[in-house]
């Protein structure tokens, strides 16, 4: 498979601007939780408050007051 074919395949059929779609959901996801751990790890001393809430976290820690 050479270029001309792989950008026909990306860009001029509808199953090849799926893929691109896709890969750019799964990048951008990839690097949002990389950007949340990073910023989690930085701000590890912060106390946490009440409007605080994570992705990461599990719902049974509220449920315990």
């Amino acid at each position: 498979m050479d270029i001309t074919e792989l950008y026909h395949f990306l860009f001029e059929t509808p199953e090849g601007v799926g893929c691109l779609v896709g890969i750019c959901l799964v990048l951008s996801l990839i690097v949002c939780v990389i950007m949340e751990r990073r910023t989690r790890k930085r701000f590890a001393d912060r106390p946490k408050g009440e409007d605080d809430w994570s992705i990461f976290d599990d719902d049974d820690e509220e449920k315990e007051d």
